[in-house]
């Protein structure tokens, strides 16, 4: 049975237009706070797509580990890194101009990414059968950077745990129970992408750190960053470089939770330019619903007047084909 969704109620604006939210009392369990919550995502995820999430009890220790992590990483020899070169299941290194975000609703991007990562997903014994490697190898690990399985693996669980902890209050500000998506997020997909944006003064006309681009998850964290280059889209078509904000993670929709709201959350464009001075990391935390789950429009975003805009489709078939647009590896056949 679905609930009233709780009114927009509008926190406060970074720059006047990046909301913030605190989840502090949220996750104390403080009477009240799951509402008050679920009306400022609302406000946040129809009217930017983007917001700083402070509040969130992620120690700063641990999210430093994974900086140093990604930047031990990739300053290894190019010869090391393309030893653990991404596979079919898109976990390992993808070296610089390794994608070209033909996703975008945005631009016409034709040019390769200015960017190196290197990607990692669930570590078990239950998806390392299932691809037929051994255990404790589902991902591809650098053993010549000492502690990086450690500190990426702590990470990627602590972060599971706050998404899924919020994932009742995305239900409620959509109008539903606080329970629709637990069966959804019982297991859910996670991605982390460790990567390095080198410093790039002049760029090509159409080249990008990252191009415009959506994300093709439910949603993104992306923990504070010292080097700034990100910037979003906003609804009038404006760019907007998101400022820094100590502590806090700028958290996005992604186009799953877009298409399950009949894009009541906007999936909002964003890219990256690095003109810092500096190289520039960044530790992308994806989640995703379970793969085989199934995105169809929820009954409180649609009406006689918004029919739904998607058909539906498994989480499974939006990933694959949003990999396989994206990535040159899966293009041209060329998986490891």
């Amino acid at each position: 049975m679905t609930q009233a969704a709780p009114e927009p109620r509008v926190p406060a604006l970074a720059d006047g237009h990046m909301p913030v939210i605190d989840v502090a009392s949220y996750l104390a369990g403080a009477p009240g706070s799951l509402e008050r919550l679920a009306a400022e995502l609302r406000y946040a995820l129809e009217t930017v797509g983007f917001y700083f999430l402070t509040g969130h009890g992620i120690e700063e220790g641990m999210i430093a580990g994974v900086y140093d992590a990604a930047e031990r990483l990739h300053a290894q020899p190019i010869e090391s890194k393309l030893a653990l070169k991404v596979n079919g299941d898109n976990v390992g290194y993808m070296p610089i101009k390794g994608s070209i975000t033909r996703t975008s609703k945005v631009n016409n991007n034709t040019k390769p990414n200015l960017n190196e990562a290197f990607f990692l997903k669930r570590e078990d014994a239950e998806d390392a059968a299932r691809l037929g490697r051994p255990e404790g190898a589902r991902n591809q690990w650098p053993e010549q950077v000492p502690g990086f399985r450690e500190a990426t693996l702590s990470y990627m669980a602590a972060m599971e745990a706050l998404g899924r902890k919020l994932v009742p209050a995305y239900a409620r500000a959509l109008g539903m129970p606080v329970d629709f998506f637990d069966a959804a997020f019982a297991r859910p997909g996670l991605t982390l992408r460790l990567s390095h944006y080198p410093h790039t003064e002049v760029l090509e006309d159409n080249e990008f750190g990252v191009a415009p681009h959506t994300d093709g998850n439910f949603t993104t964290f992306l923990p504070p960053n010292p080097v700034q280059g990100l910037a979003i889209r906003l609804k009038d078509g404006s760019w907007f470089d998101v400022p820094a904000m100590p502590g806090a993670f700028v958290v996005n929709t992604g186009d799953v939770l877009a298409r399950w709201s009949n894009d009541v959350f906007v999936s909002t464009p964003h890219r990256v330019i690095n003109r810092s001075g500096e190289e520039r990391y960044a530790i992308p935390f994806f989640l995703n619903a379970a793969p085989d789950t199934m995105i169809e429009c929820l009954p409180t975003c649609r009406d006689a007047e918004h029919p739904p805009k998607y058909e539906a489709m498994t989480v499974d078939a939006y990933s694959q084909w949003f990999q396989r647009t994206n990535y040159l590896h899966l293009q041209k056949g060329k998986a490891a």
